[in-house]
């Protein structure tokens, strides 16, 4: 993998790890740090040995929000010349999962880069919130959007228009975080369930992503048609050939994603 300035990047078996890795100020996301988590997720995408690709923060917090003294003196024409969240488009189109695990604080552009994530683990003293709106401003990589989509209008209006923290109960109970551990278990926990998807057939897991995904913007009959499409595809594949047979073999199939 590349040098970075503020993530490290580590692989273990066939699960690629992205660190955040600015401690000293709770992980908070400048411009540089995002385009480096970008261009460590699209790199792991391409490499055929990582099979998932695992988040999580160093130190106290996971990402205590964007770099708020970089931002602080932009404006709505420097924001639109540079093109202020392409690289956040971008995440969304990685092809392979992604698990997050994130302790301390999720907050704002942290909490964003959260919902990223296909699946999302937390430690039992997450705090997270939008506090966006106590700066005069709002969500703008994704916010608005994917907490939406996951809890409803009026839950994530009556959240984001407050401002609050919540904890990692109050986000599991609302379906934002899949499982819940104790903080000195979150990333070996996690890391386990990354490895495990790892060992699953990864063009199966890639499509159902991607079935899955459209059914979120998909009227249903558009989402089926999706599926279906997909379902027919892997029967071309030599996975599904291994996978069958092993299972008539009773035997462990192995998957070498073809």
């Amino acid at each position: 993998m590349s040098d970075y300035q503020f993530i490290q990047t580590e692989s273990d078996g066939q699960v690629g790890i992205v660190w955040l890795n600015r401690p000293e100020v709770l992980n908070a996301l400048n411009r540089t740090m995002v385009n480096e988590i970008l261009s460590a997720f699209e790199e792991y995408d391409r490499d055929d040995e990582i099979r998932v690709i695992f988040l999580a923060g160093r130190g106290r917090a996971f990402a205590a929000g964007a770099d708020i003294d970089e931002m602080a003196e932009d404006d709505s024409v420097s924001m639109e010349l540079m093109n202020q969240f392409a690289d956040w488009d971008r995440l969304s189109l990685v092809k392979k999962p992604v698990i997050g695990a994130v302790h301390g604080f999720c907050l704002g552009g942290g909490f964003e880069l959260a919902l990223v994530c296909d699946l999302l683990f937390a430690a039992n003293d997450v705090k997270f919130a939008f506090p966006e709106i106590n700066l005069a401003v709002m969500p703008g990589a994704g916010g608005t959007q994917r907490l939406t989509k996951l809890i409803g209008k009026t839950k994530a209006l009556e959240w984001i228009w407050s401002g609050d923290m919540r904890t990692a109960k109050e986000a599991h109970e609302l379906g934002i975080v899949n499982r819940l551990y104790p903080n000195d278990d979150l990333v070996e926990e996690s890391l386990k369930f990354a490895k495990e998807l790892a060992e699953k057939p990864p063009l199966s897991v890639r499509l159902i992503k991607e079935a899955v995904n459209k059914a979120v913007d998909y009227p249903l009959q558009e989402g089926m048609f999706f599926e279906r499409k997909n379902f027919y595809l892997l029967f071309s594949s030599e996975d599904q050939k291994e996978g069958m047979k092993a299972f008539v073999e009773k035997r462990k199939p192995d998957f070498k994603g073809r």
